[in-house]
């Protein structure tokens, strides 16, 4: 199973996640991908068995992700203060992929209906949701 999660700025929330992930499911091959360095290396220090950084390795390794999490940003051109190039968010948005989106709404971008949660909050429920697909797919 190909997981990525794609974060960007200081890569807290990626961070955060991948950490979860990695105590809930210590054998899950997680691939880290940053909109910049910092986040990169956030996510490689909280776990992740693979990192890499920019536009190319999110076009690159999405087309065949089995599940890509990050913030709701990262399928909206521009988001993250601009980390978020339009290429990046046609290539996760167009993947075939299961999409587990944190509702953050630093991008600008609201989603009605959500629930106002703190981050931890949060990367349970991604915790939760990478769970079912997991278990949903044998």
């Amino acid at each position: 199973m190909k997981v990525l999660v794609i974060d960007g700025q200081g890569g807290r929330m990626g961070s955060a996640v991948v950490e979860q992930l990695k105590s809930a499911f210590p054998g899950l091959e997680l691939t880290a991908i940053g909109t910049n360095s910092i986040a990169t290396a956030a996510m490689l220090k909280a776990g992740a068995d693979h990192g890499a950084t920019g536009e190319n390795p999110v076009l690159y390794n999405c087309p065949d992700a089995d599940i890509i999490i990050g913030p709701i940003g990262i399928i909206i051109a521009n988001a993250l203060l601009g980390e978020v190039t339009p290429n990046m968010a046609v290539a996760v948005s167009g993947s075939k992929a299961k999409k587990i989106l944190i509702p953050i709404s630093k991008c600008n971008c609201h989603v009605v209906g959500t629930q106002s949660m703190n981050l931890s909050e949060c990367v349970a429920m991604v915790v939760e949701q990478v769970r079912s697909y997991i278990y949903d797919s044998d």
